[in-house]
């Protein structure tokens, strides 16, 4: 679907053709073939990778930090990311000269240097966030209310430093952050979905490896330690592959904002709280809501495109309100 209308007997004539162009004819009109194939196609696959990662990376978190109010976006590790790339964006060049414009060529898939040095310095700001939070919410034990707090703190200051990177940058970066900042698949090329596939499959299941600890560990640290769980390293495992398939997706997609935080809680009225099937079912769930979220994002407002970012914080927001306010804001006492 999209801002223009094909039936779907020309989709699947254009992806049969793909597969099989000696068995299945291409579609009448040749630009049918086109779209499909090269602009919806990695885009569809785009947000599944991301929604999938996005919603991960919320079970882990919330899992770990026992916090059922975390995740990627209200840790501040998006706007981290963000921050990360657009830094990328504006100084990448002045950074590595000419070979910032370079390319390399793995798995017979061409990649520009500059898209990864944006996953590069995504991860590291994402990374950089979750540290702060926890050092700042360490000093107070943890607690659920600081810890919500530390992950504002920590948005406001990244999101500073994003306003920073806006105001020095120039008229084609500034458009490029500005874009990219509201949230689309418009990015989506085969080249980024077979980029970001392995990362998501690996950190997938490193995260599925750990959920048997984190069980043990939702009894409290104390309890998993005398199970023989390494509560710390656990906990540094965990955060830093989340923020790795975080900043990742993110840096191609921008903010997608509260996919970590509703997935799981969705999923949790369906299958409780057993992290080994909640991950899985999160993911599929996280893929989902972005996936329906790009689509009506691409039609509502037809022929032009609303960044599906938007969508997302409208979503996301009254969520948010019915979550913090449920059984009189439980998750606060």
């Amino acid at each position: 679907m999209g801002a223009i209308d094909i039936p779907l007997s020309e989709v699947l004539k254009a992806i049969g053709n793909e597969l099989f162009p000696n068995i299945v004819d291409s579609p009448e009109k040749a630009y049918h073939s086109t779209i499909v194939i090269k602009s919806r196609g990695p885009r569809i696959l785009l947000a599944v990778i991301t929604g999938i990662s996005l919603a991960m990376s919320g079970v882990v978190m919330q899992g770990l930090l026992r916090n059922p109010l975390v995740s990627p976006f209200t840790l501040g590790v998006s706007s981290a990311a963000s921050f990360g790339a657009a830094l990328s964006l504006v100084l990448g060049a002045s950074l590595f000269g000419a070979a910032y414009y370079g390319s390399v060529t793995i798995l017979g898939q061409t990649y520009t240097n500059k898209n990864l040095i944006i996953i590069l310095f995504a991860f590291i700001s994402g990374l950089l966030s979750v540290l702060l939070v926890l050092s700042i919410a360490r000093a107070q034990h943890l607690s659920q209310s600081v810890l919500i707090l530390s992950g504002i703190v920590v948005n406001y200051l990244f999101s500073a430093g994003i306003s920073f990177m806006k105001y020095i940058s120039e008229d084609h970066a500034l458009r490029e952050i500005t874009l990219w900042l509201m949230g689309g698949m418009w990015g989506a090329t085969w080249s980024t979905v077979i980029l970001l596939i392995p990362i998501v499959v690996v950190c997938f299941v490193l995260m599925e490896y750990i959920t048997i600890d984190m069980n043990t560990l939702s009894g409290g640290d104390d309890v998993a330690k005398s199970l023989g769980v390494d509560v710390k390293r656990l906990r540094t495992l965990g955060l830093v592959a989340s923020a790795f398939v975080t900043s990742a997706c993110i840096s191609f997609t921008g903010i997608i904002g509260f996919i970590g935080l509703m997935a799981p809680h969705i999923c949790r009225l369906f299958i409780g709280n057993d992290h080994r099937y909640l991950l899985p079912a999160s993911a599929l769930m996280g893929a989902l809501i972005l996936l329906i979220s790009d689509t009506v994002a691409r039609v509502i407002l037809r022929p032009t495109e609303m960044p599906v970012g938007i969508i997302m914080y409208l979503i996301g927001g009254v969520f948010f309100i019915w979550l913090v306010t449920r059984e009189s804001g439980r998750y606060f006492t």
